[in-house]
């Protein structure tokens, strides 16, 4: 698409023009599912469900671009995090059946296992200290943590620099500390 045509083509979905929208799903949905396909791996139901993700969110943060190929740019960039996010939702999933698995096969008092029930405590208040964080922290430290992506790896993908991103994790681990150090607290005063 030539420059004028982006143009036109973006302000009628910005204006939220269902034609237009259908000129958009049937110029990029094959094309996007193709990217998708490609970044999981070959993985056909993720690529499919976090193109449906994609195209919720383009509808809800469509904006006018003025040139093509930053316009595909910012669709790759949605499209990627749809698949991170549906990645992550599908692992939280997955470790929630497990630890529930893993609760119902053991059935030990609880006294009988010190160990076991101080880690499973440490655990529990872990996941709950991480979800009261605000979701872009929350994210980091799902990066670094749970996906094991490397401090440069993160820090080019949101385009900041890897002092900024150690800065991030320092402090995060500091107030992860600090939270559980005062849950520990109030449990022992119980």
């Amino acid at each position: 698409m030539t420059e004028p045509e982006t143009i036109a083509f973006t302000r009628r979905l910005v204006a939220g023009d269902e034609a237009g929208y259908r000129d958009f799903h049937q110029q990029y949905s094959g094309r996007l599912f193709r990217y998708l396909w490609v970044v999981a791996r070959g993985d056909e139901q993720s690529a499919r469900d976090a193109l449906q993700e994609t195209l919720r969110r383009v509808i809800r943060h469509m904006r006018i671009f003025s040139d093509e190929t930053v316009f595909w740019s910012w669709l790759t960039v949605i499209a990627r995090s749809s698949l991170w996010d549906e990645k992550r939702r599908t692992r939280r999933y997955l470790g929630f059946l497990d630890r529930f698995k893993r609760h119902a096969e053991v059935e030990v008092e609880a006294d009988s296992l010190p160990g076991a029930a101080a880690q499973q405590w440490l655990s529990d208040t872990l996941a709950e200290q991480l979800t009261l964080l605000p979701a872009e922290d929350r994210d980091l430290m799902e990066r670094k943590y749970l996906e094991q992506q490397n401090v440069r790896e993160i820090a080019a993908s949101l385009g900041v620099t890897e002092k900024t991103i150690e800065s991030r994790l320092t402090r995060l681990r500091a107030k992860l500390k600090t939270a559980l150090l005062t849950c520990l607290n109030h449990e022992a005063k119980l």
